[in-house]
């Protein structure tokens, strides 16, 4: 009889929140459509694309428009069918079995999963209790541990706190390990190494279309890093691992980014504004929650009672992300924003 192996025999499909709930704060997704203008010019592209032939097998064209929009080379470009495929290339391709791999925690889960999924031996390195990471301890663990390979997200998912440029330079230039920095949020911060990559021979970063641009639907994300590690990770990447729709749509998107800071800074002005009245709420009700700083379009609250709110909020038709002790919320509309604030004080009384 067969049996499956044992890195995959106890594993679950991942299973976000399903359900239909009219107020959706648990993605991190844009709570903006794309303006009309950009979705006609879609629309329209889309009647262009050979469906009967396969795509560009190095989306040489969105590639370009990726390094155009943020002023870099385009041979430092990889294409992934959204970010998660980008870690899991990543670790496949630079993790031999049993060697290390780092994560910190909290963070994006599926660090570790692609990991162990690639037989690597994981290192959780904690962050302190205020969710920061201690840089001079970080660089200590990875090289102590003999880590080869260090994925995290800055700024954070979950934790929305971020680390500021010289202390990620300082990490990146101590350590021999390839360092796999996810900016996925950076979009709505400031402290972007995108343009100093090529400074560094062991540094990768990713970046999405799934939040600031608002493009989640199409699962686009890419990968920036020296030519040595570009050239490796395009050698292991599928032939055709994003699709002509994805390729058409991504390059409209990015050569159409006019709208996008104002997209941005209505999206920041929203989680501003929540952020906020949480913090009134905060100092009303001190001993049943702790607000963490936000550099993103989400929140991070630790909860007295976090699973009860969290279930109260459902009743009420709103999600958002249940994370043990902690509530992490996106930023909505402002009319998703004031439903999400009235049922959350309910719940607290």
């Amino acid at each position: 009889m067969y049996q499956l192996n044992e890195k995959i025999r106890d594993l679950k499909p991942y299973d976000p929140i399903s359900g239909d709930y009219a107020i959706r704060l648990d993605a991190n997704e844009s709570f903006l459509p794309l303006p009309d203008s950009v979705l006609a010019e879609m629309a329209e592209a889309v009647q262009q694309i050979p469906y009967n032939r396969y795509p560009d097998p190095l989306a040489s064209a969105l590639c370009q428009s990726f390094a155009e929009a943020y002023c870099l080379p385009p041979e430092l470009v990889t294409a992934g069918n959204g970010s998660d495929e980008l870690i899991s290339m990543i670790c496949t391709a630079f993790l031999m079995r049993g060697e290390r791999a780092m994560t910190v925690e909290p963070d994006f889960s599926m660090y570790r999963f692609y990991a162990a999924l690639s037989e690597a031996e994981v290192i959780c390195f904690h962050k302190d209790d205020g969710l920061k990471i201690n840089t001079d301890a970080l660089i200590r663990a990875v090289c102590e541990q003999k880590v080869r390979l260090l994925l995290f997200s800055n700024p954070c998912n979950p934790t929305s706190l971020g680390l500021k440029k010289e202390d990620v330079r300082k990490l990146v230039r101590s350590v021999p390990a390839l360092v796999v920095l996810d900016e996925a949020y950076m979009d709505f911060w400031d402290q972007s190494l995108l343009q100093e990559v090529e400074d560094y021979d062991n540094l990768l970063i990713l970046r999405t279309c799934s939040k600031a641009l608002g493009m989640a639907g199409i699962r686009l994300g890419f990968a920036v890093a020296n030519p040595t590690i570009t050239n490796a990770l395009r050698a292991v990447k599928s032939p055709y691992n994003v699709n002509a729709l994805t390729q058409a749509l991504g390059v409209l998107a990015l050569r159409k980014r006019a709208w996008e800071q104002a997209a941005r800074e209505e999206i920041l002005a929203s989680k501003h504004a929540l952020y906020q009245r949480l913090k009134e709420l905060e100092l009303r009700y001190p001993s049943e929650m702790r607000l963490f700083e936000s550099c993103t379009n989400f929140v991070f609250v630790k909860m007295k009672r976090s699973r009860a709110v969290f279930e109260a909020l459902l009743q009420k038709g709103i999600a958002v992300r249940f994370m043990g002790d902690y509530l992490r919320v996106t930023a909505g509309s402002p009319a998703e924003n004031a439903a999400f604030l009235t049922a959350f004080e309910e719940a607290l009384v």
